[in-house]
This record gives C-alpha cells, structure tokens and sequence, in this order.
C-alpha cells in the first residue's frame, strides 16, 4: 500500500480538471512553462557580459558617440519629457 495505483491518479486528475477547467489548467501550464523560460534566459545573461569587449589595441567609438566625438541627441526622446 505504499504507492497509489493508476485508478487513483486517474480520479485525483478528473477532480482537479473538475475544479480548475481545462482552460485555467491549460493558462496555469504555459504561465508556469513562460516563468521557468525566462529564469533560465536570466541566469544565461547573468553570466556573460552585455556587450562583448574589444579585443585589445581595437579602438571603438562609444555608443550614443559620432565620429568626431559628439554626442547625439535622440529627438523624439527629448520632445516626449
């Protein structure tokens, strides 16, 4: 008696479809299937840098940067303030 046969996770299956619906089961699972995606995508980036680095003597500009050196200003930004 120390395990339950396959009777009995047929009718603990059939209650609970009873009680949540096939549709709220159905949104729980790809809720759940979404959140453990997005753990694992977190802890991928969590691990390797967001930009990748230069190798050494390869001068870049910096980003928001022309090549003479001056910043650019993104138009629709400063109008939405």
């Amino acid at each position: 008696m120390g395990s339950f046969s396959i009777w009995h996770w047929l009718i603990v299956l059939l209650i609970i479809v009873l009680v949540f619906g096939t549709k709220k089961l159905k949104n729980m699972g790809s809720d759940l299937g979404g959140a453990v995606k997005g753990f694992k995508d977190g802890m991928r980036d969590g691990s390797t840098p967001d930009t990748p680095t230069p190798p050494a003597g390869q001068v870049t500009n910096a980003p928001g940067t022309t090549e003479a050196g001056k910043t650019t200003i993104d138009v629709e930004a400063r109008n939405k303030s």
